[in-house]
Formats: structure tokens, sequence, C-alpha cells
């Protein structure tokens, strides 16, 4: 077969997975666990692709100068998704990352324990786990175009099945334990922009960054973090995503991710393997 004639089947392709995605995709569910202070006066606070409630006090989260995370759990019925400990462990860490080095463009962190302005506490409601057989032929599908396209890469939407979510609560409380933020939030992958791992873990670990930033914006604004335009990454940000040094030492407690976990994740390695999750002691 031609080139130009495999070109036009894989657009065919291409067109009739997105009309499929617009027609059928899944729709991320909201879950909740009893985990927070308080449920009264959320609000619908949905992204693009992301639904959530929200509920704060802006004026007591601007006038907050320090945070402490506390790591976060899984709910019992989270905690029944068909994943192993490590994997767990690798998520719950990843929503802690995020978090820390998303609010320390504004905040102090201080290390969990010690009293602080504001006290972060994220609990993982549902994972829906990716499935890695499916997760695999995708990452095959989507490699295949750059070797057969005459030159011209074609962008192969993910395969619309197997794949994973995540669903997440969180709160803020100040020094006397009221709560001034909550964060009821929900996300699947999606076709588009979901990169897929050869991994159950895979879709979950992702969109624990996400949420990480979602929340952080939360914190640091007072606003409802999807009215925001995108912005420039700080550069302390940055320099986290490089594994460089964060820019206070309580971050360490959740580890730290570089190049190599970089490359792993575009290649569809599972989390894991690159993540090992473990404080960093210099």
């Amino acid at each position: 077969m031609r080139a130009t004639a495999i070109n036009h089947v894989l657009k065919l392709i291409c067109l009739h997975a997105l009309t499929a995605s617009v027609a059928g995709c899944a729709t991320a569910q909201l879950e909740t666990s009893g985990s927070l202070a308080s449920y009264n006066d959320l609000a619908p606070a949905d992204g693009v692709t992301t639904k959530s409630k929200m509920r704060v006090d802006k004026a007591s989260v601007l006038a907050a100068r320090s945070v402490s995370i506390m790591p976060t759990s899984f709910s019992h019925a989270a905690s029944r998704a068909a994943l192993t400990d490590k994997q767990r462990r690798v998520i719950a860490n990843a929503v802690d990352r995020s978090v820390c080095i998303g609010l320390s463009d504004r905040f102090n962190i201080v290390p969990s324990g010690q009293p602080a302005d504001l006290t972060v506490h994220v609990t993982v409601t549902r994972v829906t786990v990716t499935d890695p057989n499916v997760a695999g032929a995708a990452k095959v599908a989507s490699a295949a175009p750059m070797f057969i396209s005459a030159g011209f890469p074609i962008v192969v939407p993910r395969i619309p099945y197997g794949m994973g979510g995540l669903s997440v609560e969180a709160e803020a409380r100040d020094l006397q334990g009221q709560q001034k933020a909550a964060f009821v939030w929900a996300r699947d992958a999606d076709m588009l922009t979901s990169t897929p791992r050869v991994a159950a873990s895979g879709d979950a670990y992702d969109l624990a960054g996400e949420f990480g930033a979602d929340f952080s914006k939360l914190l640091i604004t007072g606003e409802n973090p999807f009215d925001k335009k995108l912005s420039t990454p700080s550069m302390q940000r940055v320099n986290s995503a490089f594994g460089g040094k964060p820019k206070y030492a309580a971050c360490d407690a959740f580890g730290r991710t570089g190049v190599s976990a970089f490359i792993g994740g575009k290649m569809g390695a599972p989390p894991e393997w690159n993540d090992d999750a473990m404080p960093v002691t210099e």
C-alpha cells in the first residue's frame, strides 16, 4: 500500500475516533468519602475536562503564609481498586508532590505535623484503573504513523477504551481546625491529551499531578482555578520538574522526579518504574 493511501486510512481512523469521543466519551464522576469537615456550600466549578465542586474563604486563604501537607490517604472504596500497594503509594505521593511544588509559589511549606496557617489533606475517593493491554496497543498505534506518513506525522487519538480516572476530595484547615477551602475533583483520561502508560496506575498517576496543579491554584488565588488563564510556570516549578532541589526542603518528603521519569512517561512506562515515591535525604 502506498504511503498516501496509508495516510488516508489513518486520517479516517482519527476522524472516526474523534467523532466517537465527542458523541460518547466517559464523564468523570465526583465521589465523596466523608473525610471533609464540611460539605456545605460547595458550588459546581467545572473545567473543560474536569468535574469539581469547591468552597473557599478567600480572605482567610490569601492571608495565610504557611502550609503543612498531611500525606494523602485512600478512602475505603478507592483502596479496593486493583492496584498494588506500591502503585497506591506512588499515586498518593504524586498528589502530595504536585500540591507541595504548586503551593511553593506563594506559601512557605513546613514539614507535616508542624504548626502552619493552613493544613492541607487530600483523600483519593475513586481510582479507575488503566487497562495495560489497551494502553500498550494505543502506544504502538500512536508511534506507527511517525514511520509511515512520509515525513508528516499524524496525531492518532488514543484508543477510547480501558482508560483510567481519578476522583479526590481535599480541604485546607486553619490553626483552629476550621475549614477554609474544600475541593471535590474528578477527571478521566481522554483520547487527545492523555499519554497511555502500560500500567493499571498509569492514568491515575498522571491525573494526580493535574489535581495538584488545580488545588494549588485554588489556594494561591482564593478563586476558581478553572477561571484563570494559562501562565508561564515559575522557575521553581521548572526546576522541580527536572529533578532539581525544591524551593522548600519539606517537599523532599515526597521525593523528586526528573528527566528519566519524564522520558519514561512519554515512552509509556509504568510510573512505579521511574518514581520510587521515597523521601530525599541529604
